[in-house]
């Protein structure tokens, strides 16, 4: 059993800043063999991709809105995944989540993910 753990959310106003947290948790899983991802979504829209960080490499992909302003990290000794989000505009507010999957085929697309957490809401106020 994996579980994810999100936190880190809250109301922020336009040009502020928050720092998402993961904690992902579970006997069977281990941590260095899953790519961690965030995606996010808004009330009546589809979940949509913000960034991801390969299981293997450790290299970084974000969503065009998300370059320049969101940065990825990880912490594989305590099994934590970060997502800080800077310069946040009111289109960001959405339900964050956490995701793992172990090595999708395209990590951009949430059914390719077998993991999720519970999400958590950020909201940016104008």
């Amino acid at each position: 059993q994996v579980q994810l753990v999100e936190s880190g959310g809250g109301l922020v106003q336009t040009g502020g800043s928050l720092k998402l947290s993961c904690a992902a948790s579970g006997r069977t899983f281990t941590f260095s063999m899953y790519t961690m991802a965030w995606f996010r979504q808004a009330p009546g829209k589809e979940r949509e991709f913000v960034t991801r960080i390969s299981w293997n490499d450790g290299r970084t992909y974000y969503a065009e809105f998300a370059k320049g302003r969101f940065t990825i990290s990880r912490d594989a000794a305590n099994k934590m995944v970060y997502l800080q989000m800077n310069s946040l505009k009111p289109e960001d507010t959405a339900v964050y989540y956490c995701a793992a999957g172990q090595r999708p085929a395209d990590g951009n697309r949430p059914y390719n993910y077998g993991y999720w957490g519970q999400g958590t809401q950020v909201t940016v106020s104008s």
